[in-house]
């Protein structure tokens, strides 16, 4: 589903991100990446932090395309992990994994699952690389926000 449907059935909101904006939340996910790494920490709390640096990353892609969620409604994660490939062009399998993490997340918070350490590496390794792409894909094509 396209961006303009999205926003046709209220699941995204028309929105002109300032660069100071953009560059906070890409410092707030680059500080999330820095804290998934403490190996001090439970599982739990890293898992945590590399997927809150998953969703500030695909915010900041939706406001460099002049979207962002309505938070309001149910599935506004959903919505920004499934939009990345409208909006940097990220490959489908890619947003398959990054789905598979949200859903793990949800488990986690609202049934108490634990989260496994091969889900808490690959959620950091996402995080990661989603930070990079879109960082870079900023750079290249809203450098007024970068």
């Amino acid at each position: 589903m396209s961006l303009e449907n999205l926003l046709k059935i209220n699941r995204l909101q028309r929105h002109a991100a300032s660069r100071e904006a953009v560059r906070r939340l890409l410092l707030a996910a680059s500080r999330n990446i820095e804290d998934a790494r403490v190996g001090v920490v439970s599982g739990e709390t890293r898992f945590d932090a590399a997927y809150k640096c998953i969703m500030q990353s695909a915010m900041v892609a939706l406001w460099a395309n002049g979207y962002r969620t309505s938070t309001s409604q149910p599935g506004h994660h959903q919505t920004a992990i499934q939009t990345l490939p409208h909006t940097i062009g990220l490959d489908q399998g890619t947003v398959i994994v990054l789905d598979a993490l949200r859903k793990q997340r949800n488990v986690n918070d609202y049934e108490g699952d634990p989260i496994s350490d091969q889900a808490v590496g690959e959620c950091i390794k996402q995080a990661e690389l989603l930070h990079q792409l879109v960082s870079v894909w900023v750079a290249a094509n809203r450098p007024d926000l970068f």
